[in-house]
C-alpha cells in the first residue's frame, strides 16, 4: 500500500467517526489531503478507535517520519558539557523525552492545524498521545496546575517519552510568580525525566509563544535552572535547548557561549 492510500483510508475513517463526515469534501490534491487527515486528528477527541486504524496510522507516520529524518544526540555538537542547543522540529528528535509547552487540559490542541507546538507532537505522535493524556487527566480528576509534569509514551515520535507540562500565561506586566512558575516547569520536567530513568531531555521554549512570556527572560531562566539542576543531581541528565526561531537561536547561543551574563536567580 502506498502513502496516499494509506493517507486517503485514514480520511475516509476519520470522516467516518464525524456526523458530518459525509459533508466534508477531501481535496484532491496531496497537501490539501495531508492538511485535512491533521486537521480531522486535531479535532478528534479522546475515545476508542479500532486496531486496524492504528496500524495504518502508525504505518503511515512511521513513513512519513522516515521522509523527515530523525537527529540524535549525538548530531548535535555540545554547547558546554551536558548542555546541546539545536534548531529544528523537535519531532525530529530521537532522545530519550521531549517536552511538549501543552495547557491545563492536557489534551492536546484541538485547533485544527494550529502552529504551536502542542499541536505539532500530538499530530506527529498519533491520536493515542491524546487518549494517553486523556487517561492521566480522568485519574487526576482537575486540570494540569501551572508548573508541573506529567510523562507519556512517545507512540510515533522518535523519542521514547513525551513530558507534559503548563507554563505561566503572561498578561501585561511580568511577575516574580511568572517567573517561579516557570523554574517549576523546567524543575518539574527534570526530576520527572531522572525518575523515569532518562539520560537525554530536550526541551522547547516553554510559554513563550502562545503563552507571551518575553523570550529572552524565558532562555535565561531555562539555561540557569537546568544548570542549578545538573550541578546539584547525582543523575547524568544530557540537555537540548530545542528552538524553532532565529531570533531563540542567538538568544540560547549568547546565554551559553557567555556564563558571566547576567543570571536571574530563583
Amino acid at each position: 500500500m502506498t502513502q496516499q492510500q494509506r493517507l486517503q483510508d485514514l480520511i475516509q475513517y476519520l470522516l467516518a467517526e464525524r456526523p458530518d463526515g459525509s459533508t466534508l469534501a477531501v481535496p484532491q490534491d496531496l497537501h490539501g489531503q495531508k492538511q485535512m487527515f491533521r486537521a480531522l486528528r486535531n479535532l478528534r477527541p479522546p475515545q476508542p478507535v479500532s486496531p486496524e486504524f492504528l496500524q495504518l496510522q502508525n504505518d503511515y507516520l512511521q513513513a512519513e517520519l522516515a521522509l523527515r529524518g530523525t537527529v540524535s544526540l549525538a548530531d548535535i555538537p555540545a554547547a558546554e558539557p551536558g548542555l546541546y542547543l539545536w534548531r529544528g522540529d523537535i519531532t525530529r528528535l530521537a532522545v530519550d523525552g521531549i517536552v511538549n509547552a501543552a495547557n491545563s487540559a492536557l489534551l492536546g490542541c484541538f485547533a485544527p492545524c494550529h502552529g504551536c507546538i502542542d499541536n505539532a507532537i500530538h499530530s506527529a505522535a498519533g491520536v493515542q498521545l491524546r487518549q494517553a493524556c486523556a487517561d492521566i487527566m480522568r485519574r487526576q480528576g482537575h486540570q494540569e496546575p501551572t508548573g508541573q509534569a506529567k510523562i507519556t509514551p512517545a507512540f510515533n515520535l522518535p523519542s521514547r517519552y513525551v513530558l507534559h507540562t503548563v507554563g505561566p500565561i503572561v498578561c501585561g506586566r511580568l511577575t516574580a510568580q511568572d517567573r517561579r512558575q516557570l523554574v517549576s516547569c523546567y524543575r518539574a520536567c527534570l526530576q520527572l525525566a531522572v525518575q523515569n530513568g532518562l539520560t537525554s531531555l530536550a526541551f522547547c521554549c516553554i510559554s513563550t509563544g502562545e503563552f507571551c512570556f518575553p523570550a529572552p527572560v524565558a532562555a535565561q531562566i531555562a539555561v540557569d535552572t537546568v544548570r542549578q539542576f545538573q550541578k546539584q543531581s547525582a543523575n547524568k541528565l544530557e540537555v537540548i535547548f530545542d528552538v524553532f526561531t532565529p531570533s531563540d537561536y542567538r538568544l540560547y547561543s549568547q546565554l551559553l557561549a557567555n556564563r558571566a551574563a547576567g543570571s536571574w536567580h530563583p
